[in-house]
């Protein structure tokens, strides 16, 4: 059994780096603690502290991780700086209080690295599972027919 998420990175609010404003040129980093994997959206250029991406990411989850990280960026003559960072507990998500393949629409606030609230991030998530029955059996790598590949794995015996 494997699962995905599917995050869309909707808007943010109020985004404030040292109680100012972002002008433009932010984007989102998506990562998974215990994987390698990291997404990141375009960059909104004109949404100033208001932006919107609207950008679905897919990520698989190992079933060990306990944090999905987003993180607020912007691109500055400098480089890039971080505006905020917000840890969401995948518990939040798959704690099996909604259904499989259903939406969640969440709200969380972004941490600035001195402590400080620097806004809102707003993303939907979807939690898509696929489960294998071995009763059916599993099909064949790059075989298109419907053969069914049977065995007792060699770490069993």
């Amino acid at each position: 059994m494997s699962r995905s998420l599917e995050i869309t990175i909707l808007s943010a609010e109020d985004l404030r780096v040292n109680e100012k404003s972002i002008k433009k040129n932010t984007f989102v980093t998506v990562k998974i603690d215990g994987s390698n994997a990291v997404r990141t959206t375009r960059m909104d250029i004109d949404g100033g502290s208001y932006p919107s991406w609207n950008e679905k990411v897919i990520m698989e989850v190992p079933f060990h991780a306990t944090f999905i990280t987003l993180e607020v960026n912007y691109k500055a003559m400098m480089g890039i700086n971080s505006v905020g960072v917000s840890r969401i507990p995948i518990s939040d998500i798959v704690g099996g209080y909604v259904p499989q393949n259903q939406v969640q629409f969440l709200s969380y606030r972004l941490w600035g690295n001195k402590g400080k609230r620097n806004g809102v991030i707003n993303f939907s998530v979807r939690v898509n599972i696929l489960e294998i029955s071995l009763a059916k059996g599993l099909p064949v790598a790059g075989n298109r027919s419907n053969s069914v590949a049977t065995g007792i794995p060699i770490n069993w015996i």
